[in-house]
């Protein structure tokens, strides 16, 4: 015979054989459905970036098109809102830069600084002062007026004092003309620690501000000398700034650091009235249409900051931690 015999194939060697060929097929399924989810994900990744693109691109175009539907004259909004500090929305580089802007703008008939801040830095609040006073000086026929809304204390005040006129809400907080600084001392709880504190300085007093080291009288005397000047120059510019429309600049409590309602500020001389934004544009400036020229971020740097926050909260929220909320 010339075909060769051959045995009957074993179960054993079939059933072998299926599970090979199923593992593969199983593998093959597999590795497509892997190579599908890399595509899915460039390609939504793809179309976030070409969006994210389009959206900063664009921004500038959307505000052309705002700008060739304003009106012929309009009131200037500046917001300043939060604490006034560098690198924050209300630091003295980006209210300038408002200021700048907004002065510069032949269509523009008034300016309102819309405030809303408990203060902050002297030294932002006192370049931006100066910079009113400046831009004032450079354009008279242009009135800067401060409005505040809830809170103008502080380094807020410090900046309206620098307008032409001031206005308020009659529930609003002003004043609060004084220096504050503020720390802890952890000498105590480090002895009954028994925590042993080593500092090594070069000059007499390098580390008069260490919390973990007793105070001495001196040096305590000194920072305060350092907070009364600049309590005095803060109560000079308020000076200039209000002139004779404080009433009684021999208050014994105007420069104390108080703060007033509205409604109190009005006979003291520290507002020139009670008002809102839209109120003082339309009634005051007379141009009832108010553009905003209050610095934006980019919509990048908006989403980065949504991005990081939003990051955060699942986080804190994966370890366990969940802050107070009012509900």
């Amino acid at each position: 015979m010339s075909d060769e015999w051959k045995a009957p194939e074993k179960a054993e060697d079939r059933d072998d054989k299926s599970w090979k060929l199923l593992e593969k097929t199983l593998l093959a399924s597999v590795q497509e459905q892997r190579r599908a989810r890399r595509w899915g994900i460039f390609f939504k990744l793809l179309t976030f970036i070409l969006l994210l693109s389009m959206l900063v691109l664009f921004s500038p175009l959307m505000d052309m098109e705002k700008n060739a539907t304003r009106g012929a004259n309009y009131t200037a909004l500046i917001e300043v809102r939060g604490v006034i500090a560098d690198k924050e929305s209300a630091s003295a580089d980006n209210i300038v830069t408002s200021l700048r802007a907004a002065f510069e703008d032949s269509k523009v008939k008034g300016v309102i600084l819309r405030i809303n801040s408990p203060g902050g830095s002297p030294v932002q609040s006192g370049y931006v002062y100066d910079e009113i006073r400046r831009l004032r000086g450079l354009h008279p026929d242009t009135k800067l007026y401060a409005v505040i809304s809830d809170l103008g204390a502080s380094g807020a005040y410090y900046i309206a004092s620098a307008a032409d006129q001031i206005y308020a809400d009659k529930a609003s907080l002003v004043g609060s003309i004084g220096v504050t600084a503020a720390g802890y001392g952890f000498v105590g709880t480090m002895e009954k620690l028994g925590v042993e504190r080593r500092s090594y300085t070069s000059g007499e007093h390098k580390s008069f501000l260490d919390p973990f080291q007793p105070q001495k009288a001196d040096e305590t005397a000194f920072w305060q000398g350092v907070l009364d000047t600049t309590h005095r120059q803060f109560i000079a510019s308020v000076k200039q700034g209000r002139g004779d429309r404080l009433k009684d600049k021999d208050h014994p409590e105007l420069f104390s650091g108080l703060v007033w309602s509205g409604e109190q500020a009005l006979p003291l001389g520290l507002i020139d009235g009670l008002g809102s934004a839209s109120s003082v544009a339309r009634d005051v400036i007379g141009e009832k249409e108010l553009v905003d020229f209050t610095v934006q971020e980019s919509p990048f740097d908006r989403f980065s900051k949504k991005l990081g926050a939003s990051v955060a909260e699942k986080l804190a929220l994966c370890m366990g931690f969940q802050g107070p909320s009012l509900r």
